[in-house]
């Protein structure tokens, strides 16, 4: 499809804040600017959380923005655009109703007649490949095919833009790259009704194949951290060393926005979202990236290739790991430490101490919950109290996760125990 430049959608400034239980504001998007034109695929690459999926929302007229202006073809959205349709990872089809069904609930809806709902969905169904299954029901298909529904209810609106959440994410490999490519097919040869599509994906390799041109989020709050342009013909080819390139390049923008290797300063170190990795895991990657072929030094893409992880699985590992000091993210390469060599090279207790060492030093929550058990006389505390310190200024969700993830690397360092059933934490041995 010609790009035409014609703009399609505008967000200006866009901010969503939204309200925690205890009253304090919660920023999930913050200074969103960005133009969406005809005849272009714009993917968004981004951790969980960074709010990608609440733009999608703000762009369908499903969320009103806190802050900012949204415009369809120039006019405010207040409420969801007839042009707009929105593709879901979960699929989000009505199991009591048929393929065909499902495929005309957006028409049904937008008040067509039943002669041109029942034409224009047997078209849909038959372009996405399809046809001869209008009958079956959801429980009958196969995930690909669940999500080919999703897709042919989106298209039979012809939507202006279409919004893709993450759609291939919960399909095995080979059907996602099968349904990625029919799905391009349809674009290149102008059979898909739409005139942009705008992707969420965590699959680097995915927005680099799909998109003309890909926007890096940033988190807490969701921001547009970089905007890299894919100048390549389509179709694509993987082994095209311009296209390795770019994954590299998007790898390196998404590595610079994770934990710095640096303690954040006093105050606001209590208060750091902890990522999620189990201390098994990240001495997993640290073995791997110690043995050959990388010697202590990987390409990211490369090394999360090998170790068949995507974005939401390896940064936050190699962010835990920058965290504590064991390996630096430098560009689109991840660098053992000395202090992460002598981890690897460690076993058993000796391993734990290094490990207990570094969170003492690097992890400041740890710190606080040593003295406060130091300070209890029975060495122990609730989980409810520093889980209310923490949600003071984390979401709730946020908050419980950081907690866990700090229990989880304290027991492994033998630092603290924990009772989940009394929700209660313990030093570890009655430590002084």
């Amino acid at each position: 499809m010609v790009v035409t430049g014609t703009e399609i959608v505008r967000l200006t400034g866009i901010g969503k804040t939204f309200t925690r239980p205890g009253g304090q504001p919660l920023a999930v998007l913050e200074g969103v600017s960005l133009t969406l034109h005809e005849g272009e695929i714009v993917g968004i690459v981004g951790r969980s959380g960074s709010g990608k999926s609440t733009l999608l929302r703000v762009i369908a007229g499903l969320s009103e923005p806190s802050a900012g202006s949204a415009t369809y073809r120039g006019a405010p959205i207040a409420a969801p655009p007839p042009g707009v349709a929105m593709v879901f990872q979960s699929f989000a089809l009505l199991p009591w109703s048929t393929v065909l069904g499902n495929v005309e609930l957006g028409l049904q809806a937008l008040g067509t007649s039943r002669e041109e709902t029942r034409e224009r969905a047997m078209a849909a169904i038959d372009l996405i490949g399809l046809d001869g299954f209008e009958q079956a029901y959801p429980r009958e298909l196969s995930g690909g095919m669940r999500q080919r529904v999703g897709i042919a209810r989106a298209l039979v609106v012809h939507p202006d833009v279409l919004l893709m959440d993450e759609p291939f994410s919960a399909l095995d490999v080979l059907t996602a790259e099968a349904l990625r490519s029919e799905i391009l097919e349809l674009w290149s040869s102008g059979r898909l009704p739409t005139s942009v599509i705008v992707l969420v994906t965590h699959n680097i390799e995915e927005a680099v194949l799909m998109s003309d041109r890909v926007l890096v989020f940033a988190s807490r709050p969701g921001r547009v951290a970089a905007e890299v342009a894919i100048d390549l013909p389509q179709p694509r080819e993987r082994t095209d060393p311009r296209f390795g390139r770019l994954v590299e390049r998007l790898y390196s923008e998404l590595a610079g926005l994770t934990v710095p290797a640096a303690p954040v300063p006093a105050g606001g170190a209590l208060f750091r979202h902890l990522p999620h990795a189990s201390p098994g895991v990240m001495a997993g990657l640290l073995e791997a990236l110690a043995d050959r072929p990388y010697s202590g030094h990987a390409d990211l893409p490369v090394f999360a290739h090998s170790l068949r992880m995507e974005v939401d699985d390896l940064f936050p590992v190699a962010e835990a790991l920058q965290l504590l000091g064991f390996v630096r993210l430098e560009g689109g390469d991840v660098i053992l430490t000395g202090a992460g060599r002598r981890f690897e090279a460690a076993e058993g207790d000796d391993r734990k101490a290094l490990f207990a060492e570094a969170l003492v030093e690097r992890v400041a929550l740890v710190g606080r919950i040593l003295d406060l058990l130091r300070a209890s006389p029975d060495g122990r505390a609730p989980y409810a109290k520093l889980l209310g310190e923490l949600e003071e200024r984390l979401t709730p969700h946020a908050a419980d996760e950081t907690l866990r993830t700090a229990i989880t690397w304290s027991r492994y360092a033998e630092l603290v125990e924990y009772d989940d059933a009394a929700q209660m934490l313990g030093l570890e041995g009655r430590q002084a």
